[in-house]
C-alpha cells in the first residue's frame, strides 16, 4: 500500500470519528434545549403551586438530560464543552427549587444524576428563586413562614461560600453565589420592612379605642 493510500485510510478512521462526534454533539445540544425548556417552565409551575405540574415538567426534563448524557457519554471532549453542565444545572435548579418550596428533603447530586458542580450551582439558584415565592407569601400575610425561607436562603449561601476552588473546578460558582448574595440581602430588606410594618399596624390597632 502506498504512503498516499495509508494516509487516506487514517484521515477516513478519523473523518469517521469525528462524524460519530458530531452527531453526538446534535443530539445533545437538542436534547439540552429541551431539559432547559422544561426546567423553566417546572420552576414557573412551583411558583404557581400547581406541584403535579411541576412534577411532570422536571420528569420530562430527566428524560431529555439521560437522552443528552448517554449521546455524550463516549465524547468526553464534547461533552465538557459546557452546554451539558448548563442542562444539569437547570434540570437541578428545578427538582432543588420544588424541595426548597415544599420543605422536602434536597435530592443530592447522585440522586439527581448530575455533576457536583451543577448541583451546586442548581442549589444556589435554587435559593434565589425562592426570592419570587417569599415574597407572595409576604403580600398574604405569612411572615413566620416568609422568615424560614429567608433562613434558608441564608443556610444555603453558608453551606456553599466554604467551596473555596478556582472557577476552573467549580464552573464559576463564585459569581453565581455573588448574585445569590445580592438576592437574599435584597430579600432580608423587604422581610424586615414588612415585619416592622405589621408590627406598626398591631400597635395602632391596639392603640385605637374600640369602635
Amino acid at each position: 500500500m502506498s504512503r498516499r493510500q495509508e494516509l487516506r485510510d487514517d484521515v477516513d478512521r478519523l473523518a469517521a470519528s469525528l462524524a460519530d462526534a458530531h452527531h453526538a454533539r446534535e443530539v445533545g445540544l437538542g436534547a439540552c434545549r429541551r431539559v432547559i425548556r422544561s426546567s423553566g417552565s417546572s420552576i414557573r409551575a412551583v411558583h404557581r403551586l400547581d406541584r403535579s405540574e411541576a412534577a411532570a415538567l422536571a420528569s420530562a426534563a430527566e428524560a431529555a438530560l439521560r437522552e443528552a448524557q448517554d449521546a455524550l457519554g463516549p465524547f468526553p471532549a464534547v461533552a465538557y464543552a459546557g452546554f451539558l453542565g448548563d442542562a444539569e444545572k437547570e434540570y437541578a435548579e428545578a427538582r432543588l427549587t420544588a424541595a426548597l418550596v415544599a420543605g422536602d428533603p434536597l435530592p443530592t447530586a447522585d440522586d439527581l444524576g448530575v455533576a457536583p458542580t451543577s448541583w451546586m450551582k442548581g442549589l444556589a439558584e435554587a435559593a434565589s428563586e425562592l426570592r419570587r415565592h417569599l415574597l407572595d407569601l409576604l403580600r398574604r400575610g405569612e411572615l413566620d413562614r416568609g422568615e424560614e425561607l429567608l433562613e434558608v436562603m441564608d443556610d444555603v449561601y453558608d453551606a456553599l461560600v466554604v467551596v473555596d476552588f478556582p472557577d476552573a473546578i467549580t464552573g464559576g460558582l463564585r459569581r453565581t453565589l455573588d448574585a445569590l448574595r445580592a438576592v437574599v440581602e435584597r430579600t432580608r430588606g423587604d422581610v424586615t420592612t414588612t415585619v416592622l410594618q405589621s408590627r406598626l399596624r398591631a400597635s395602632i390597632d391596639r392603640a385605637l379605642p374600640d369602635a
